[in-house]
Parts: structure tokens; sequence; C-alpha cells
């Protein structure tokens, strides 16, 4: 029986992070890759660092993200109590709130652990499929 609770699997959802600010686009049709390869972040059960690169690509519409913003918000995961699946879904919102992209895709490819490592991935536009809401809900 796992320890984990509700507590551990919410933390870092709704903590307060920097604003990712934007500037005009100016064309249509491209893609914008950012590499941010050392992203850390905090386990919420143990208190460790995870480490990891966190991989966004987007088709931006209206706005680009602007890169020193999105360096400040990244940097303020570092002391963030989230689990890997959190924060990757949780950039990808905050990615999606700030420039309202044609698509985006968050990854995490996070450092091995106890022997394990993990990939995680997000995109939007998210699925409109009840039955895939209904199992993300259990």
């Amino acid at each position: 029986m796992s320890d984990y609770g509700k507590k551990e699997a919410e933390a870092g959802l709704n903590a307060k992070l920097p604003a990712i600010d934007t500037f005009p686009n100016q064309f249509s049709d491209y893609e914008i890759t950012i590499e941010i390869p050392e992203f850390t972040s905090v386990c919420p059960k143990t208190k460790l660092p995870d480490f990891g690169t966190i991989t966004i690509r987007y088709t931006p519409k209206k706005k680009c993200l602007e890169l020193k913003s999105v360096k400040m918000y990244m940097l303020a995961y570092r002391n963030l109590g989230i689990f890997y699946e959190n924060a990757v879904n949780r950039i990808l919102e905050d990615v999606v709130k700030a420039c309202r992209p044609v698509k985006a895709t968050v990854t995490g490819e996070f450092n091995p652990r106890g022997g394990i490592s993990s990939v995680v991935e997000a995109v939007y536009p998210r699925s409109k499929n009840k039955e895939d809401k209904s199992e993300s809900q259990k």
C-alpha cells in the first residue's frame, strides 16, 4: 500500500509561479521548440531534487512566448514540490494560457532515479473523448 495521498498528488498544481510573457507573432504555419536541459523540481514525497529536460514545441497563433520569462518561470520549479506528471501538465496549461497556440506539446525527460527513467508528454489541444476524461479522473 502506498503512503501517497491527495496532498502529494495535487502538490504544486496551484502554486503561484511567474507569468510567461508573450510578444505578437508576425508569421503563420511554423513551429517553435524551446529546450530547458537543466529543469529541476522537488519530489513532494521524498523532498529530494528531480532533474530532467523539458521541451516545449508549439505552433503560435497570435502570440509567441518570450524566452526570458520562460526561463524565470522554469526556475520557479527549482524549490517546488511537484510530481513529474504534474509538472509537465502544469507547464502545458500555463503555455496554453499565455499564448493560446494552434497546438503545443510539452515533453519531460527525467533523469533516472532508482534505475528508472521517465518520459512524460502532454499535448494541446487535449482529447475531447469522454472516455479519456473519465479514465484520467479515476
